[in-house]
């Protein structure tokens, strides 16, 4: 058992005066005891995360404390917590609580974090009138219940990885709602009533069991909805579903954790035309190159040749092209034959001009400044500015941070 003394308190913060420490940081320490705390008075952060704290009741004195984070110790219960009543910020994740009732008279608090505990339900949290984040994820919850029925002032709630069934009506007096995590639950439809929750921005439904489409349309009532994941449901398995959520909600820019237009179709960039072009119809876009660039030598006079159909005009031109072969019989398999050693040069042409294009791309302005590549040049150029420009948003919405009460920056536990 190691226990934090004053005296180590003092030295770490190089003063005499109990009353002029404010704020501590002892991670990594291995305390199982702090209970020496209850002598400063003026504490009001505190951070004791990665210790083998297994009770909360050395705190109890701590009236003024306003952020603490036990997080990764080894606390099974939240007692003593009741008596650090101005407490704005309390992360308790990752340990081993069985019950967060003692929470329920914090009244200033504004961030609960409890995630990966062993946590079965959810007090009441009626008086806490500025919570605005709550993070419940990896708890053994079945289910939401009454708890948030008064608590309009959340913003941000993760019940991920839990076992939750059914959202009910729970969430309809959550108004002010914008991110909502349920990924890894037993989710099977969504309610009515979450038509109320229109200022929703960010809703995770990842692997759950929504099967039907039908299940999904109440998101068109979403109209702030950025970003969607419904990756892992067994509705997501049909290919249509992005261009059907994109019509459901029109102002989605991520679905599934990618910008939405990706999810749709993927896209490439086809460097002869400098067009945005269907990946599928890459294969059609360069048989067409064959018919239309002139760079090509065209084979129509040799494959009217080989085939049955006869022309009075073809029959007249082919002489200049196949002058020992005009008036020769040709056979099936020698037809076969030219046919593919046709297919084969009309190929191997086709290559040979792209990599001349390409030579001439990589070329540099010559000197009389008229260079043919500047167009093609500049194309890819501002081709690259217009797809960082459209995917802006999208990129800031998948890398930006949740703010946690007034505890700063936290990454979402999910």
């Amino acid at each position: 058992m190691k226990g934090l003394s004053s005296e180590q308190v003092l030295q770490e913060k190089q003063t005499t005066d109990s009353n002029a420490v404010a704020s501590l940081t002892f991670t990594h320490r291995a305390l199982s005891d702090v209970s020496c705390l209850a002598e400063f008075k003026k504490l009001e952060r505190l951070d004791l995360t990665f210790n083998n704290l297994s009770s909360l009741e050395g705190l109890k004195p701590c009236v003024n404390l306003k952020w603490l984070s036990v997080k990764q110790n080894k606390l099974r219960s939240l007692k003593g917590i009741e008596g650090c009543v101005s407490l704005t910020v309390l992360n308790a994740g990752s340990n081993m609580i069985q019950s967060m009732d003692e929470v329920s008279n914090l009244v200033r608090l504004r961030a609960l974090i409890l995630n990966d505990n062993q946590i079965t339900s959810i007090c009441r949290l009626d008086k806490m009138k500025e919570l605005n984040t709550i993070v419940l994820s990896k708890n053994p919850i079945s289910k939401i219940g009454e708890s948030l029925s008064k608590v309009k002032s959340i913003t941000k709630l993760s019940l991920s990885n839990c076992k939750i069934q059914d959202i009910d009506s729970s969430l309809k007096s959550c108004t002010e709602l914008k991110e909502l995590r349920l990924a890894h639950n037993e989710i099977r439809t969504l309610p009515s009533e979450l038509t109320r929750n229109t200022k929703i921005q960010n809703l995770d439904l990842g692997n759950n069991l929504i099967m039907r489409w039908s299940d999904l349309k109440i998101l068109s009532s979403l109209v702030n909805l950025k970003n969607l994941n419904v990756a892992g449901n067994p509705v997501a398995e049909k290919d249509s579903l992005a261009k059907k959520i994109k019509k459901l909600v029109p102002g989605l820019q991520i679905f599934n954790a990618k910008p939405i237009d990706k999810a749709m179709k993927s896209v490439t960039v086809d460097a002869d035309e400098n067009l945005l072009v269907d990946a599928r119809d890459n294969d059609n876009k360069k048989g067409q190159n064959v018919k239309e660039d002139k760079s090509i030598i065209p084979i129509k006079e040799d494959n009217e040749e080989n085939t049955t159909i006869t022309d009075s005009v073809s029959e007249k031109k082919p002489k200049r092209k196949s002058r020992g072969l005009k008036d020769e019989p040709v056979t099936e398999e020698e037809g076969i034959k030219k046919s593919k050693k046709i297919k084969f040069d009309e190929e191997k042409v086709h290559v040979d001009a792209t990599e001349k294009n390409e030579n001439r791309n990589k070329t540099r302005v010559d000197n009389d400044g008229n260079n043919n590549n500047d167009d093609i040049i500049v194309g890819k150029k501002k081709k690259k500015v217009k797809s960082k420009t459209r995917g802006s948003s999208a990129v800031q919405l998948l890398a930006s941070d949740a703010q946690i009460g007034l505890g700063g920056e936290s990454a979402w536990d999910r």
